[in-house]
């Protein structure tokens, strides 16, 4: 593990690492036969121009580039830490630009940078249990920057075949080639401008709700098992 570290404090090992992460993206969705559920719900707003927040679980983000319009502007919300950095590099090469900052680090300067984007048209992606979980239990930053910019929120998510599930607190998946795969899409979630704190709380648990029910559903769609969110007693824990 020291030895991991050591290598990514590299410049020229990070880069390497980052394009080489981009490749692999690239290939396991050229050889896959990939499905998209709900997809009409974000291409009715792409086509109209108009900005929204994309919602998606922080151990579903490998192939989050490919649920994209690649000709629609998008900024993610990525983490300061290093292993953050390391996916902002990856997923430029898709086009992706990004904002940096996290509830626990930099959140100011990022909620500054979020609603720039969404009040200058463009969308945003934000992984509601990022950047430390606990695991598929929404934080209430997204419905803030919901209520700040009056943009909805999309969640979505993503399932493959052949995929392994790493021990890692998010239980990253990732998905192997060669595989089927499906993206699905989720109901917007609004969130008025003059939401009450039990609005806002509700608007928290939907989109909770909503990222589960169709991770659930991108699942059983390949046939496996659904990935269980972290017991509601750890939550809070790590924020």
């Amino acid at each position: 593990m020291g030895m991991v570290k050591a290598l990514t404090k590299s410049e020229s090992v990070r880069s390497a690492l980052c394009w080489l992460g981009a490749q692999y993206i690239r290939l396991v969705f050229a050889t896959g036969r990939w499905q998209v559920v709900g997809g009409e719900l974000p291409a009715s707003l792409w086509n109209q121009g108009k900005p929204f927040i994309l919602a998606f679980w922080h151990g579903r983000i490998l192939m989050m580039p490919y649920c994209w319009r690649r000709s629609v502007p998008i900024h993610m919300l990525i983490s300061q830490h290093r292993d953050g950095q390391i996916i902002a590099r990856t997923v430029s090469h898709f086009g992706i630009r990004t904002v940096s900052g996290s509830s626990s680090k930099g959140g100011s300067a990022a909620l500054r940078g979020l609603l720039k984007a969404l009040k200058g048209g463009q969308c945003v992606g934000i992984t509601p249990d990022g950047p430390r979980g606990p695991r598929m239990r929404a934080s209430d930053g997204i419905v803030q920057v919901a209520r700040l910019s009056g943009a909805p929120i999309i969640p979505c998510s993503f399932s493959a075949r052949r995929r392994k599930v790493m021990p890692s607190w998010d239980r990253f998946v990732l998905a192997l080639p060669f595989s089927s795969g499906a993206f699905v899409w989720g109901r917007p979630i609004e969130v008025p401008p003059d939401a009450s704190s039990d609005a806002l709380e509700a608007a928290r648990a939907a989109v909770e709700a909503g990222l589960n029910a169709i991770t659930d559903e991108a699942d059983r769609l390949m046939g496996l098992e659904p990935v269980e969110p972290a017991p509601l007693a750890a939550e809070g824990a790590g924020r």
